[in-house]
């Protein structure tokens, strides 16, 4: 709700319009045997629904019914235009909630809501099921994401004993670097734990400048690289990180990169709207 990176959204800021609930969408990224598709149309106010425990935007809904989440979608990816469709379950092992200020003013805010937890996938379109290990979390902000940060770097590893450890390598656009860096028990439990140096990545094939933390004994090693655009990439990473070899989900935004006016006129290819 309120996509930090609809263009439509920021338009509509700058034409004095910012209704966030104008601006919604559910986002599908699939990779892997399944075969990739992305799925992100934005949908105005008349397309959505919601109360303390559902959410609907079009045809595709998310169901919190106490012990478990449903996603339900049913969607078209893009650019070209391919169903798809399913169901995802996610069972929270626990619940958390600790929240983290990812900037000096506390206007952007981060908290893992199930950062332990198990899912169980069917993708209807392709005939495909599999359950596994979950993450589950949240991001919410009280002005645009531009306005506090120039970049940083995410990411999100299991642990050998069923914890996960996420780092938020930030560098705000005014104000000192930031550094969030939290180990999370199964049972939603959060405890900090000091990151290791930071490793200079490969850029992408949009030179997006990336770094990721990891023990020097262990470098950094990309192991599939599932997003790669202008402003944003995300991959499976190998590295070090307390004391293990783990393999985490990583992912980079640079700010300036998404404001430049010729990005702004880029995404609706990868963001159609539905008013």
């Amino acid at each position: 709700m309120g996509s930090v990176f609809s263009p439509y959204y920021a338009w509509a800021r700058w034409r004095g319009q910012p209704d966030p609930e104008n601006h919604c969408a559910v986002n599908v990224a699939l990779y892997g045997r399944a075969g990739k598709r992305w799925a992100m149309t934005e949908r105005g106010r008349r397309h959505v629904q919601r109360d303390a425990r559902f959410f609907q935007v079009g045809p595709s809904a998310l169901e919190w019914d106490g012990a478990a989440l449903t996603v339900r979608f049913d969607e078209m990816s893009v650019p070209v235009p391919r169903r798809v469709r399913g169901q995802v379950v996610v069972r929270p092992t626990g619940l958390c909630t600790f929240v983290g200020a990812l900037d000096d003013a506390g206007r952007h805010r981060w908290g893992p809501l199930a950062p332990c937890a198990r899912v169980e996938v069917d993708l209807a379109h392709a005939g495909v099921r599999w359950q596994g290990h979950a993450y589950l979390d949240s991001n919410e902000g009280d002005e645009p994401i531009e306005n506090a940060f120039h970049e940083w770097d995410w990411s999100r590893a299991l642990l050998r004993d069923g914890s996960t450890a996420v780092i938020y390598d930030v560098r705000q656009k005014h104000g000192a670097e930031r550094l969030l860096a939290m180990r999370f028990a199964p049972d939603g439990t959060a405890t900090p734990f000091e990151a290791p140096p930071r490793q200079v990545l490969p850029p992408t094939l949009w030179r997006v400048p990336r770094c990721m933390r990891t023990d020097p004994a262990e470098p950094a090693r990309e192991m599939q690289r599932m997003e790669d655009a202008p402003f944003y990439a995300r991959a499976v990473m190998s590295s070090g990180l307390l004391g293990e070899r783990v393999v985490s989900v990583h992912e980079t935004v640079n700010m300036p990169r998404l404001v430049s006016p010729l990005v702004r006129l880029m995404l609706p290819w990868r963001m159609p709207r539905v008013g």
